[in-house]
């Protein structure tokens, strides 16, 4: 059970998934004592509980906007510095420390192309529309679409024409047209489904 691993500090946040822990911190006026007293309790909390922090996996990536950074001090978990790194991946979602999402989208236009492959071997062994819009629906459109409502607002346009060239190659291998990355349906579509979602648990959560 790890309900007692929770912040200490307002300014913090713990989100854990699984067996990956992530501390958010939010520093103010170069002030970053609470953040690293935060991460200081969650390594007490890990040798409590029997658990070991892998600080070879361990990444710290720092969002400062301001044109001239102070100098950051790295971390450091029983003797190891943290890497400080100006990209991460979170839950499938590549975060960079400028919060564009060029990164993220060029690495899911890079593994939608990899599925192309099958759809085209699919498509030479006669396969019909149907099962080739199949396969696309659940083995590259939703890749394309992965954590959309995440990211898709503030993505640029290059972005999106990246990821609308992989929709129109599909096209012409299934022979039939598919929803657009960039059609207000399929992005609508997929907010209101995340909306649902945490409306149900927020209830399920306080009727509890």
């Amino acid at each position: 059970m790890t309900h007692d691993c929770c912040a200490r500090f307002t300014s913090n946040h713990i989100i854990k998934f699984a067996d990956d822990t992530t501390v958010v911190g939010l520093i103010s006026d170069d002030d970053d004592s609470a953040y690293r007293e935060e991460v200081h309790q969650l390594i007490n909390w890990c040798d409590r509980n029997n658990l070991q922090l892998n600080v070879n996996k361990t990444k710290e990536i720092t969002v400062d906007f301001r044109k001239q950074h102070p100098t950051h001090i790295p971390l450091t978990i029983n003797g190891s510095a943290v890497e400080s790194v100006k990209s991460t991946k979170f839950l499938g979602v590549h975060i960079t420390d400028d919060l564009t999402w060029t990164t993220n989208t060029t690495s899911l236009v890079k593994k939608a192309q990899t599925r192309l492959h099958f759809l085209r071997r699919m498509r030479r062994a006669d396969l019909p529309t149907s099962a080739l819009t199949t396969f696309y629906r659940g083995a590259i459109e939703s890749i394309l679409t992965s954590s959309l409502c995440v990211w898709h607002g503030s993505c640029l346009a290059a972005d999106k024409k990246a990821l609308q060239r992989v929709v129109r190659t599909a096209e012409k291998i299934t022979r039939s047209p598919q929803p657009t990355i960039t059609t207000t349906n399929l992005y609508t579509s997929h907010y209101w489904t995340v909306c649902v979602l945490v409306c149900v648990c927020q209830r399920e959560y306080i009727s509890k």
